[in-house]
């Protein structure tokens, strides 16, 4: 068994880990499908559909929520609504490598609400964070207040968004 970190936290990597998957049949592909497309869509529709009982089905979603299949529920809200223009990824490198700096990074990170999501990765760039905020002194300041006072940030690099030309949630089952 090999010891890997994933966000600054030790993940086991095994064959046993790919068993231990739920083990999803068409009938929970096909409920997940309909559930990302319309997550308020009746339980009496979603079972009409998918022609289960309203009791079978909401069995069948406990299930699913149990094993940690569905993770939870979320409104998508629309972030220029609200007054968050610019989308940016931000590129972080640190400094060291050395196990305490690399396990701190994403508590401080998990901190901060501009940052939508972060993903610690391979290659030359240890982390690429996903920033949602309002303008250009807004970025400037969560750059310099807060990302590169982390301790360890060596260098980050800005890209920002001109253009979204796909955006899902949605996994392709």
């Amino acid at each position: 068994m090999n010891q890997h970190y994933l966000l600054g936290v030790p993940i086991r990597t095994s064959r046993r880990n790919v068993a231990s998957r739920p083990q999803l049949d068409d009938l929970d592909l096909r409920l997940l499908a309909h559930l990302q497309d319309d997550a308020r869509i009746t339980s009496v529709e979603l079972a009409r559909r998918l022609k289960l009982s309203a009791p079978g089905l909401q069995k069948r979603v406990r299930k699913l929520e149990q094993r940690g299949v569905i993770k939870g529920y979320a409104t998508l809200v629309s972030r220029q609504a609200v007054g968050l223009d610019l989308l940016c990824f931000v590129q972080v490198l640190l400094a060291h490598h050395r196990p305490g700096s690399v396990e701190r990074f994403p508590a401080r990170i998990r901190k901060l609400p501009e940052v939508l999501e972060c993903y610690y990765l391979t290659g030359e760039i240890d982390y690429l964070l996903k920033v949602v905020v309002a303008t250009h002194d807004d970025l400037e300041r969560f750059l310099f207040d807060k990302l590169m006072k982390v301790d360890g940030v060596d260098r980050v690099r800005t890209s920002i968004v001109l253009k979204e030309l796909k955006t899902s949630v949605a996994l392709p089952l």
